[in-house]
This record gives structure tokens, C-alpha cells and sequence, in this order.
């Protein structure tokens, strides 16, 4: 029975994650099935950075576009080592330094699982490498806030830095099998696949950096057309199918909780982008590919924490509301004056808070079953969803806070050290020509 253990929440697949369950003495066979889909699940996975490098490319000025398509593709790269070094020992070893942290020595450039098979059937291999895409995409989303003005170096030093400060130890915190949030109430913090690790701590920290650089040159007087909406809305259908991968991969299986984890993110994905539309046309008279494209996204952020946990007519009931509330947060930009180019936290931060709160109320009853005979084992009598609700309050406080002050540090370092904002005149020739050397959109340069 899936639920005959509380602990499947999440992507860290909680004990089965774990390499000393993984190298015990009895090595497990490979469940080729399993295998197969984690495999596809983390291909998937990776191909949703470059859906999001279109998707914000497309929604940037001319002269921005490749500048900011490469932070995306800088993150697949600077990421990816930081990740085999030392990003999956931090994650998912065992928890030190007052389990700020995680840490295991044999981590260290994955050499301690070079041989091992976890308990359910698929090689550590694939399971640390499907977390390493989670861990490039999160600081990919957080350029969205300040796209369009920042220097390349500066952006290349503050990802390292943050995947290591802020990424690794709140994945620590509620995925790894000891981290205090994982282990909160009766049966930790529900984030199933990234709603507090990936989306709001990428949202707010986007937020952050965009209050502290300041706004685009010009912004909100001067027009900054998008250079073409066909790009981001082929990003959006990539980052959907993508998603799959994102959610049901995190079931690290190949069964019953992968099929339900797929199906609320179909069901919130469609919810989200219907609502959306229905609100521009209601409030506009038309609905638009961008808005299809924000709904869609909307639905697929809010859904991400809960796929797990929800049956298809919860997922559905979070896709409308995180459109509904995320349309509002984004208008409620204009009217604060900040500059969230892209609407990082509009999205992914509102977004990633509606659904891991609001999944409370559509907890599937088994699950809360579980939960109530788990919390008697611990002492805790009586244990309701309004108690699972105070839980994923603290969850969600808590990553705010740390996102919030951590990002804060590290743009002032940055900035200090190579300079995080670029320069007006470097701004107005724009990001391709001055970090790159070359243009999105024809290679001739005019006479």
C-alpha cells in the first residue's frame, strides 16, 4: 500500500534517498522499470531550462535576448559541477553544523555511490542527478526578477554562491531524510515536489534582488516591448511538458503515486491557464498568449508542492486559485512601483506560497490517515489537517525569511566584489552586444 509509510513526500524519496540505506549489506536489484522513467523524469527535468530560457528570452527587449537566455544556460553549467563537488553532499548528507547543513565526506564528487542502488530498485546515479536539475533551474528562475540589467559575471557568482548558501540548505532542511523541516509535526513539512524549496525561495529571493539592484533604466515610463511572444510560448508548452518529469519524477518510483502526482499537475496546469484567460477577457476583452502562458505556469508552480498529496479536483481548485491570485500580485507590481521584470515572484514566489499552504485543504484522506496514526506514535494525539496547516505556515515562513536575508548578502557581496548591476551605458547598448559580443536577432551589425 503507498501509504503504508508517511515518509514518501518529496523528491529526496526520504529514507530510500539515503546512501546508507542504499550501500546496506543486501544491495538491492535494479528495477528497470523505475529506472526508466527516473531517467526519462530527469531528462525532462533538464529540458525545462531551456523552455525557460525561451520563455524569458522571448519576453526581454531585442537586445537582451541571448543575455538573458544565458542565464539560464549558465546555470545548466556553473550548477551542474557545483552540484557533483559538493551541492549533492551538502543536500543530502547527513545534517551538521546544527543541521544547518548536510554533510558526508564520501559525497564529495558523488564517489561514495558509484556502485549503489537505492532501495527502490534505481542507482543513486540517477536519483543525484535528478536533483541536480532541480538545483540549476531554481537560480535560473530568480534572473527573471532582474532581467535585463545585470552583468554576467556578477550573475554567474551570485548563482554559485546562492545554490550553495541558499539552495542546498533549505533542500537539506525538508528533503534529506534528517533535516528539521522534513521531521516537523506529525509528518514534516509536505513540499512534494519544490513549492518551498524551488518556487518560493526562487521568487523571493528574486524580489529581493530586484528591490536591492533597483529598476531598468526608463521603467515604468519607457515602453519595454517583448521581442517575440511565439518564443515564450513555445518556453511555456516546454516548461508543461517538462513539469511531468518535475512532479512525477519526484515520486521516485514508477506506480501508483507517480500516476496521481502526474495527473493533479495535468489537471492544475489546464486549470490555471483557463482561468487566466477567462480573467484577461473579463477584465480586457481578450485573452492573450502571455496570459495563457503565466496561467499555465501559475497552475503548474502552485500544483507542485501538492501532487502527491491531492486528488485532480484539489489540483484543479489550486490551478484557479493561483491564477486568480498571481494575475492580482502582478498588478499589485504596478502599482508598488518595483521592477520584477518578469515576474519572478509574481509567478513562481505567489505561486509557490498559495499552493504549499493551500494544499492543507485538499490533503487526500489516506494520506491525513497516516499522518493521525504517525502523530499518535509520536505523542501527538488528535493531530488534524488545521495542525498540518500550522506546519507548512512554518515551512513557508521560515524559507521567506532565510531566501530573503541570505540574498540579500549575497547581492551586496557580489556587487561589491565584480559588480552585479551593469552599468547605464552597458544597460542601454543592452546585454548581448556588451556581455556577449553578439545579437539575438540577425548577425549583420549596421554601418
Amino acid at each position: 500500500m503507498i501509504f503504508k509509510h508517511i515518509k514518501w513526500i518529496g523528491p529526496a524519496g526520504f529514507l530510500l534517498a539515503c546512501p546508507a540505506v542504499s550501500m546496506a549489506a543486501d544491495t538491492p536489484a535494479i528495477d528497470s522499470g523505475a529506472t526508466a522513467w527516473m531517467l526519462t523524469s530527469t531528462t525532462l527535468v533538464l529540458l525545462m531550462i531551456p523552455g525557460l530560457a525561451m520563455f524569458y528570452g522571448g519576453l526581454v527587449r531585442t537586445k537582451n535576448v541571448l543575455g538573458t537566455m544565458m542565464h539560464s544556460f549558465a546555470a545548466m553549467s556553473i550548477i551542474a559541477v557545483i552540484w557533483v563537488v559538493c551541492g549533492y553532499a551538502m543536500s543530502f548528507g547527513k545534517s551538521a553544523l546544527g543541521g544547518w547543513i548536510g554533510w558526508d565526506s564520501g559525497l564529495l564528487f558523488l564517489k561514495s555511490i558509484d556502485e549503489s542502488i537505492m532501495a527502490s530498485g534505481v542507482p543513486d546515479y540517477v536519483f543525484a542527478m535528478f536533483q541536480g536539475k532541480f538545483a540549476m533551474i531554481t537560480p535560473a528562475l530568480i534572473a527573471g526578477a532582474f532581467a535585463e540589467r545585470v552583468t554576467f559575471r556578477g550573475y554567474c557568482l551570485f548563482i554559485a554562491l546562492w545554490g550553495l548558501l541558499v539552495y542546498n540548505p533549505l533542500c537539506h532542511w525538508v528533503w534529506a531524510s534528517d533535516g528539521f523541516l522534513f521531521n516537523m509535526g506529525a509528518a514534516g513539512a509536505i513540499d512534494f515536489a519544490g513549492g518551498t524549496v524551488v518556487h518560493i525561495s526562487s521568487g523571493v529571493s528574486g524580489l529581493v534582488a530586484a528591490l536591492i539592484l533597483g529598476a531598468r533604466r526608463g521603467y515604468p515610463k519607457t515602453t519595454m516591448p517583448p521581442s517575440n511572444l511565439v518564443l515564450t510560448i513555445i518556453g511555456a508548452g516546454l516548461l508543461w511538458v517538462g513539469w511531468f518529469g518535475f512532479n512525477a519524477g519526484s515520486s521516485v518510483a514508477s506506480g501508483l503515486l507517480t500516476a496521481q502526482a502526474l495527473t493533479a499537475t495535468q489537471a492544475a496546469a489546464g486549470a490555471g491557464a483557463m482561468t487566466w484567460m477567462i480573467i484577461e477577457s473579463l477584465y480586457q476583452g481578450k485573452a492573450t498568449a502571455l496570459g495563457f502562458g503565466s496561467g499555465v505556469l501559475a497552475g503548474l508552480v502552485a500544483v507542485t508542492p501538492a501532487a502527491g498529496v491531492v486528488q485532480p479536483s484539489g489540483a484543479i481548485i489550486l490551478g484557479i486559485l493561483a491564477s486568480l491570485i498571481c494575475y492580482h500580485a502582478i498588478l499589485l507590481k504596478s502599482k508598488l512601483g518595483y521592477d520584477d521584470s518578469l515576474d519572478a515572484f509574481g509567478i513562481h514566489g505567489v505561486g509557490g506560497i498559495t499552493g504549499a499552504i493551500g494544499l492543507t485543504f485538499f490533503i487526500r484522506g489516506s494520506w491525513m490517515k497516516t499522518a493521525a496514526e504517525s502523530a499518535v506514535k509520536k505523542g501527538m494525539d488528535g493531530w488534524t489537517m488545521f495542525d498540518q496547516l500550522g506546519v507548512q505556515l512554518v515551512a513557508v515562513g521560515i524559507a521567506i525569511v532565510y531566501a530573503a536575508v541570505l540574498t540579500l548578502i549575497i547581492v551586496v557581496v557580489v556587487n561589491k566584489l565584480v559588480g552585479f548591476r551593469a552599468r547605464p551605458e552597458a544597460e542601454m547598448a543592452g546585454l548581448d552586444h556588451t556581455f556577449h559580443g553578439e545579437r539575438g536577432y540577425g548577425m549583420l551589425h549596421a554601418s
